[in-house]
């Protein structure tokens, strides 16, 4: 398979293009650095586009017909949305699949703790990370506080230029000798990840409107105490309410071009969003398809796609059947053959090839930067575990669908065999029967707080994902 940098074939009208695709990404993965902020954003995207919520429709009884956008949401943590093609649904839809959570640290729900008049955050990390990656870098607070009267007070610290920021810190280099003697995976143990958020004591002239016994409480605790304050006067929050909060701790900063030449984008959270993102551009594009086509925005795949709004769920399938029936073509049968009858491409990233540590790629079938869309035929460890393994007769019409379309892309496998290895949402679907592949982007410093993509890659993906749609 010849290999191409498609940088080299760019007029100015597609480098214009490719650098539109980008500062909208990175807006979008500004806004979205939760699961629940990337839903919230794909969803006003959405309805910029004339996308109507489908349990608004089934509500009010309306029939839907080719053509309507509709899109379904799941706890706020994952969304489907769809574009209403004229052929019947039970002929299978064309779905773009990727996943919205990424590697991070979450609060436990009893968090707050004071030691030695300095207050920290107790954390629980959250998928696959090196935990010494998380240590000395600027922190920021996302997530949701559910209170017990109903009300859901949306946080957000440490993205804002006049917001303070947080970390987990670090011990000093002088101090150091016997925890450099350890291996990388426990030089910083997980325990060990609290998350530092404050050292000034509260004096007794802001706890004065407090009872006595409680100044004689926060005195043993002041830094404590003082905390908690700006947390009731800026959130109206109890320290109980951490209990039912959803809290994540995620680098703080902005999405950045890299490089002199501007030709990569350095951020938190390309793992998945990069797919994500341009799945919902591609679908965002489409009218009047000829099959049903879908954006799939899923969680909890870095912890195994678990829980309600994991792939494992009967959310899709539960949405799939909500929407036949708004259609009038509703049954059991022909929700089965529908689920059995789709293509999908599991958008999904791949490792990109890193000459810094080349022992652990094999050469022939690694991913590169600016060689554009990577299709991974199977993906797991150990002898393929847990992998898909597409069909090649599947593959086989991909290739033509994206040479087409002129899309550049490439093959590739995650490392040498038996080196690692990784998965993806791709064999979750496939128990439906439906055709399956993982097909995404490059990524340097996969899990870590910092990731980097390709720009070009990054619009090879969308455009990848537009002609799978309306191939």
């Amino acid at each position: 398979m010849k290999r191409e940098n498609v940088w080299k074939t760019y007029d100015e009208t597609q480098c214009a293009a490719l650098e539109k695709l980008a500062e909208e990404y990175k807006s979008f993965l500004n806004k979205g650095k939760t699961e629940r902020e990337c839903v919230k954003e794909a969803v006003r995207l959405a309805e910029e586009k004339g996308y109507q919520n489908l349990e608004k429709a089934v509500a009010e009884g309306i029939i839907l017909k080719a053509g309507d956008k509709v899109y379904a949401t799941c706890m706020d943590k994952s969304v489907a949305l769809f574009v209403l093609g004229t052929e019947p649904m039970k002929q299978g839809m064309r779905i773009l699949g990727a996943h919205i959570d990424s590697p991070r640290l979450d609060l436990k729900q009893i968090p707050l703790y004071e030691d030695t008049e300095m207050v920290y955050l107790d954390t629980h990390y959250y998928g696959g990370v090196k935990k010494y990656q998380w240590v000395t870098i600027p922190l920021a607070i996302h997530g949701v506080v559910a209170k017990k009267d109903g009300t859901v007070v949306p946080v957000c610290i440490g993205e804002a230029d006049s917001d303070p920021i947080f970390c987990v810190t670090d011990l000093l280099i002088h101090l150091s000798g016997e925890q450099m003697e350890k291996k990388a995976k426990v030089v910083i143990e997980g325990e060990n990840l609290d998350v530092l958020i404050g050292s000034r004591p509260l004096t007794a002239a802001e706890d004065e409107d407090s009872q006595d016994g409680e100044k004689k409480e926060s005195s043993k605790e002041a830094v404590k105490a003082g905390i908690l304050k700006i947390l009731k006067d800026q959130y109206d929050m109890e320290e109980d309410d951490f209990i039912s909060a959803e809290l994540e701790i995620v680098p703080a900063g902005k999405a950045r071009d890299c490089g002199l030449d501007r030709s990569m984008i350095a951020s938190y959270g390309h793992d998945d969003r990069v797919c994500g993102y341009t799945s919902l551009a591609a679908l965002l594009e489409v009218e009047a398809p000829r099959q049903t086509c879908c954006c799939l925005l899923v969680d909890k795949e870095e912890i195994g796609s678990v829980g309600a709004t994991g792939m494992q769920s009967r959310f899709f399938e539960n949405i799939v059947a909500e929407l036949m029936n708004c259609m009038g073509q509703y049954n059991e049968l022909d929700l089965r053959r529908c689920l059995a009858n789709c293509k999908m491409l599991s958008s999904d990233v791949s490792a990109a090839y890193d000459p810094l540590y080349a022992s652990v790629f094999e050469k022939k079938n690694s991913a590169y930067f600016g060689n554009g869309l990577v299709f991974n035929k199977y993906t797991g460890s150990g002898g393929k575990s847990r992998s898909n393994d597409a069909n090649a007769e599947y593959v086989g019409w991909i290739r033509k669908v994206m040479e087409e379309a002129d899309v550049a892309f490439q093959t590739a496998e995650l490392g040498r065999v038996d080196v690692g290895g990784g998965g993806t949402i791709a064999y979750i679907s496939a128990q439906y029967g439906m055709e399956v592949i993982d097909s995404g982007v490059a990524v340097l410093n996969m899990h870590a707080p910092m990731e980097i993509v390709s720009k070009a890659d990054v619009y090879e993906a969308k455009k990848g994902y537009l002609a799978f749609l309306q191939g």
